[in-house]
């Protein structure tokens, strides 16, 4: 199968722990060609969706671990997938890429995710499509709100929406030291939305990527765990990375929500649950491949190759 992967920089990876390096090699173990193009390469011309492309190898050199070949002109529907791994952030450029593989859809590519979810699910906001098995939550562009919120719930965790890496996530406990000073600014002064949560304690114990794949659930998350005194588990804040079989309770959410996404063309998702509550559903481009391989029986990548081979077929 010819496999086209629309991602950021190859110069970019970092290939210790890049998720789709990772599914590049194992697409390319199991005998598919590789493709690569950047989003900005997407194009609609002579009536088509097209990318210009090249073939890709992947190398096991780590200083010189891609060869990419001829430039070409390719329909996106002459793939046999269409894997769009750009990170976020989510911006206009971004849905800009959405709306033309939308229409590389309508003529007939395979896209994963599709387009068309990945714009209806907000990684922040498609939480609240599911309130039972998320914390007090507030979403809002009011400071009156979110002081009320606070009055009720003393500790608590105000986020923007588009952020990611736990850019701009800031805790205000009992004191409300900075309030308001915190909302005007990640607010932009009523400009933006922000998402309002109550502190969550158990975030000492990680922040829980769970993968869903096809429908199925990965039985490994990775705890992120924050480090000294950052409440953020993000690796890319700093958190520490472990391992850990899926406890009941996660269990029992992810297995919830993995058919349900997954009949909406949600391929990939990557679920976050903190002490048991669900606090973002991610879909643009999730990560953890590589640090659960490494920690656990369990190889991601080669498990969501063998997924898309069943659902190409």
């Amino acid at each position: 199968m010819d496999f086209l992967f629309i991602a950021d920089p190859l110069e970019s990876f970092k290939i210790k722990k890049d998720s789709t390096l990772a599914i590049m090699r194992a697409a390319q173990e199991a005998g598919h060609r590789l493709w690569f193009c950047q989003s900005r390469n997407i194009l609609w011309r002579d009536e088509s969706v097209v990318a210009d492309c090249q073939t890709l190898v992947v190398k096991p050199s780590a200083s010189s671990w891609f060869e990419l070949g001829h430039l070409e002109s390719r329909t996106l529907k002459s793939f046999s997938a269409v894997l769009m791994r750009t990170d976020p952030p989510f911006d206009i450029e971004y849905l800009n890429t959405t709306w033309l593989l939308s229409a590389a859809v309508r003529q007939g590519a395979k896209v994963f995710n599709n387009p068309a979810a990945v714009r209806d699910h907000s990684e922040k906001l498609s939480i609240t499509e599911f309130p039972e098995l998320i914390p007090p939550t507030l979403v809002t562009r009011e400071l009156s709100a979110v002081e009320g919120f606070h009055q009720t719930h003393q500790d608590i965790v105000i986020k923007p929406l588009d952020g990611m890496g736990g850019m701009g996530v800031f805790r205000v406990g009992s004191d409300g030291l900075n309030l308001a000073s915190i909302v005007e600014t990640l607010g932009e002064n009523g400009a933006r939305t922000l998402m309002v949560q109550r502190f969550l304690p158990e975030i000492a114990e990680g922040d829980k990527r769970v993968l869903l794949i096809g429908g199925e659930v990965v039985p490994f998350a990775l705890a992120r765990i924050p480090q000294g005194k950052d409440i953020r588990g993000n690796l890319a804040a700093g958190g520490k990375g472990v391992a850990m079989p899926l406890s009941d309770a996660e269990n029992a959410i992810a297995k919830r929500l993995a058919p349900i996404l997954n009949q909406r063309g949600l391929f990939l998702v990557g679920l976050d649950l903190i002490g048991g509550y669900l606090t973002e559903i991610n879909v643009t481009s999730p990560t953890c491949f590589v640090e659960i391989t490494d920690q656990s029986d369990f190889n991601v990548a080669q498990f969501f190759i063998s997924t898309l081979e069943k659902a190409l077929s």
